[in-house]
């Protein structure tokens, strides 16, 4: 049996690689709804907190994901674990293309909310448990990359359908429908094409090397908790877990979820609002290429101290267009030029490092479990964001909602600056002594 260190670097790299994809489809099913959710509103009659129930539906399936995702990584491994979440995009994908009524919409929705669960635990694991500790970093980034290649690949299959779409089209049948009158059907479906490329690789990777160690070493899986207990461990774990949920409060997914919808309360048509977006998805999949080839250079707490600083700028500035812009003669040029700067903050900051230290800042006998607690905080900060906005949006107005977003940059900076230690260079061995002293 192979270590990380004994596997060539080709052969490292193409199994990160395949342990990536399931990123794409994790970013392509989180933002594929954002093209989705004035058609389906309209055709089934949401109300604000429907169409919220819509948006952040999936996220309780993912909370669920998360929640056993790091069990289920433990004891059937990182490999069939992904299989599994792998199984579960495509009957989201297919039941969202063939669905009946808005109940079962939301189940398939549900379904691959908890492949998102899943696949966001144990990817970066896998990834860094076959990656050596100086290319760690940039080889659990091309996870955040596939998530950030999805999201543009979401933003491009909805802009293309919606060009493509003639609402007014003859015909009843399900494949007319699915890209002209029901296009959604379309937007959703399209992503069994991705997903079949996963399930078909993952045949063609090893078991993590460092589970199979662990596994042969546990007696018992009541150790993995008695373990959590332990001081410096529960620190990483609460520490991860703080970072994890504040990093969904400061706006990133409530861009992804609704950047059409806020484009279009801006002033810019329907098409206009789709193309800004794939606009940020391109800035935002370019950017996390450069955090990728950066992050184990510059290292982690300083990428996230100078691009959240950037993001309190940038969200300020979102603001005051929201509040002001009339008045002080700012146009939508303004708003779009300090969304796609926020979106290059978020990629090169938070965005690509969050998977990165939480895959590695856990000892092995506990970094499934401990990455099941740190993404169920995640998930949950998330579900709330994606339930919130639409009432934020309309209640503290968008300025104050961007206001809102700015003030809750400040506590994630301060838990990086106090708690998290800059795991840049040092082995996962390295890392687990630090927080056992």
């Amino acid at each position: 049996m192979k270590n990380a260190s004994e596997m060539s670097a080709g052969r490292v790299l193409f199994v990160a690689m395949v342990a990536a994809l399931g990123g794409i489809l994790f970013g392509y099913d989180t933002a594929v709804v954002s093209g989705t959710t004035r058609i389906v509103a309209d055709q089934f009659s949401l109300s604000e907190l429907s169409k919220g129930w819509y948006v952040g539906c999936a996220l309780i399936g993912s909370i669920i994901g998360v929640s056993v995702a790091g069990m289920m990584s433990d004891f059937l491994g990182r490999k069939k674990t992904m299989f599994i979440s792998a199984v579960m995009f495509s009957i989201s994908a297919i039941g969202c293309a063939v669905c009946g009524n808005f109940s079962q919409l939301v189940l398939y929705r549900i379904i691959g909310g908890f492949g998102i669960g899943v696949v966001s635990i144990v990817s970066p694991v896998y990834i860094s448990e076959v990656s050596p500790a100086d290319k760690r970093g940039t080889m659990v980034s091309l996870y955040q990359l596939a998530v950030t290649i999805g999201f543009l690949l979401a933003y491009l299959v909805n802009y293309l359908v919606l060009k493509g779409a003639d609402e007014s089209a003859a015909g009843t049948s399900l494949g007319v429908r699915m890209f002209n009158s029901e296009y959604w059907r379309g937007m959703l479906g399209m992503e069994t094409i991705p997903d079949l490329m996963f399930v078909i690789l993952i045949f063609f990777i090893p078991e993590s090397p460092r589970w199979l160690i662990v596994r042969g070493e546990r007696k018992d899986s009541s150790e993995e908790w008695k373990a959590l207990r332990e001081p410096g461990i529960l620190k990483a774990v609460l520490a991860g877990s703080a970072i994890a949920i504040l990093g969904q409060f400061m706006g990133v997914n409530a861009v992804l979820y609704y950047g059409p919808e806020i484009f279009q309360d801006a002033g810019l048509s329907s098409e206009g609002s789709m193309f800004s977006t794939v606009l940020v998805g391109a800035v935002n999949m370019i950017t996390t290429v450069i955090a990728l080839l950066i992050i184990d250079k510059v290292g982690r707490k300083q990428l996230v101290w100078w691009g959240v600083s950037s993001m309190i700028v940038c969200l300020l500035a979102i603001g005051t267009y929201f509040a002001w812009g009339p008045a002080l003669g700012l146009g939508t040029g303004f708003l779009l030029t300090f969304f796609l700067l926020y979106v290059f903050s978020t990629a090169i900051s938070i965005s690509a490092v969050v998977f990165v230290l939480l895959s590695e800042m856990y000892p092995g006998r506990v970094r499934g479990l401990a990455m099941s607690i740190a993404g169920l905080a995640l998930w949950v900060g998330t579900y709330l964001i994606g339930q919130l906005t639409p009432w934020m949006l309309a209640n503290l107005t968008p300025a104050g909602t961007f206001f809102l977003f700015a003030f809750c940059c400040l506590p994630y900076l301060w838990i990086m600056w106090r708690h998290i230690p800059e795991t840049t260079g040092k082995t996962l061995e390295e890392i687990e002594e630090y927080w056992k002293n």
